[in-house]
């Protein structure tokens, strides 16, 4: 299993010039072995997410639960996003203009989909046949956007970069606003993960709302909970291995009487690691080779199919980035490429990811109450520039919604016959808020108190569910 989280990320054929054989590495390779110590999920497993201990964690979630009157859920749905970091061409993949210009148009052909006069660009072919099961939402409004997350993953045009140390104004991702107000499906799961290589850049956390609200590093989580010495990284797709040396270190334990002396979170966090549940997400030896070759042996392939594990185990919001900028297509003099030699590249392996997630989550039974977004933070500049690129275009972008039991097979909105600008159905960021959480059930008028006292709405602006997936 090969999960790319390079920060200098992929090359334009989608591999890293850095790469770990298994991503989920221990945070220090001196973990105390068991046998040797049994403080060792102490001293490591309960080291900090993003500075807190997993037990405050655990103890923050809890005080904020029982100061809440909302009801734990009963049923489990959950939101699959994957954020194509750098900005992904409109034209170029969604939204093409096979009359416009060539400078326009761009290099690609386009192909007809499943759904008539939706066409997609040459290299989308599987979304193309699952377009039935898709909506493409053209008009997406991203004028309050910039080169961070902030605004699309929070839907929310107030939260904005700022570049004063006070990006966001506060407001909280979607994510983290769903981990609030509805929680995890299962009690030994986070309820938002974020699987992505480069945090600052591609995940937008909690403001405000809290620390107990963050997002969990994914691609570091069963380091943060500090596996003994003697369980390898890549012994975890081994689950006799596995189940043994928890089991033995859980008999060394009781043995001891240690579990009487932990306080209830500490506890709570133990359990979450020697409960097995956590471990089974990340176990990924029962995947086939045939799923994996369905998803791509990539970086976006293998964290979508993480995603989807995690879903089944009860995480409820799991944000994916599969390198850092890597849609950031200005042309050939820089990182990620222009047009040809760099998105050309990257399209069938976006392709390959959704189509599976989307094809496996159905076969599962998981499509209705699994709702999936691809986006990014904008769209790019409707002409190709001198360097065989596109740049950054905050006056719309495209994106693709998937399951969460919505209304598809439609394009909905579009954009002016040279893609610069919404000419109809426009999708506001607040709307994608709305739809969010109404898939969620959580009541659109809730609010959260700013550190100031302050009553803040989780929808600002009007925001509504998107009535053409309704």
């Amino acid at each position: 299993m090969t999960i790319l989280t390079t920060e200098a990320g992929m090359s334009a054929a989608g591999q890293s010039s850095k790469t770990n054989r298994f991503p989920f590495q221990p945070a220090s390779r001196d973990l105390i072995r068991v046998g040797g110590s049994r403080r060792w999920f102490l001293q490591t497993g309960l080291a900090g997410f993003g500075g807190l201990s997993l037990a405050s964690i655990l103890q923050l979630q809890s005080q904020s639960a029982a100061a809440s009157e909302t009801p734990r859920p009963r049923d489990k749905k959950s939101v699959i996003l994957f954020w194509l970091s750098g900005g992904p061409s409109h034209i170029d993949m969604w939204d093409p203009k096979p009359n416009a210009p060539s400078e326009i148009r761009g290099p690609y052909s386009t192909i007809s989909s499943k759904v008539p006069g939706v066409s997609l660009s040459e290299h989308l072919p599987l979304q193309a046949s699952i377009a039935d099961k898709l909506s493409f939402l053209r008009a997406v409004d991203c004028k309050a956007s910039n080169h961070t997350p902030i605004t699309m993953q929070a839907g929310n045009p107030l939260a904005r970069r700022t570049d004063d140390n006070k990006d966001g104004g506060g407001y909280p991702s979607m994510g983290s606003v769903v981990a609030r107000f509805r929680g995890a499906n299962h009690p030994d799961l986070p309820p938002f993960v974020g699987l992505a290589p480069s945090w600052n850049a591609d995940v937008w956390e909690s403001g405000h709302l809290g620390s107990a609200y963050k997002p969990v590093k994914g691609l570091e989580l069963v380091g943060k909970f500090g596996l003994p010495q003697g369980v390898q990284i890549d012994r975890l797709q081994d689950r006799d291995r596995l189940r043994q040396s928890f089991d033995r270190m859980r008999r060394d334990l009781d043995s001891h009487h240690m579990l009487e002396s932990l306080d209830r979170y500490n506890s709570q966090a133990f359990e979450m690691v020697a409960g097995g549940n956590v471990q089974k997400a990340f176990e990924m030896k029962s995947e086939t080779d045939a799923t994996r070759d369905l998803y791509g042996r990539n970086s976006i392939g293998e964290k979508a199919i993480l995603a989807r594990r995690l879903v089944e185990s009860g995480v409820t919001f799991t944000l994916i980035s599969g390198a850092w900028g890597y849609f950031d297509h200005h042309g050939d003099s820089v990182q990620w490429g222009g047009i040809v030699k760099g998105l050309t590249p990257l399209l069938p392996q976006v392709d390959r990811a959704l189509y599976a997630l989307v094809t496996d989550l159905e076969q599962r039974g998981l499509l209705d109450s699994t709702l999936v977004l691809m986006m990014g933070e904008f769209g790019r500049s409707p002409v190709i520039n001198k360097d065989a690129g596109r740049d950054h275009w905050t006056n719309v972008m495209s994106m693709v919604v998937a399951g969460g039991g919505l209304r598809h097979g439609q394009a909905v909105g579009s954009t002016d016959d040279k893609g610069y600008d919404v000419k109809d159905g426009l999708v506001r960021p607040q709307d994608l808020a709305a739809t969010v959480y109404r898939h969620f059930d959580i009541d659109l008028n809730t609010h959260w108190i700013s550190p100031q006292g302050r009553p803040t709405p989780i929808v600002v602006e009007g925001g509504r569910p998107i009535p053409e997936l309704m």
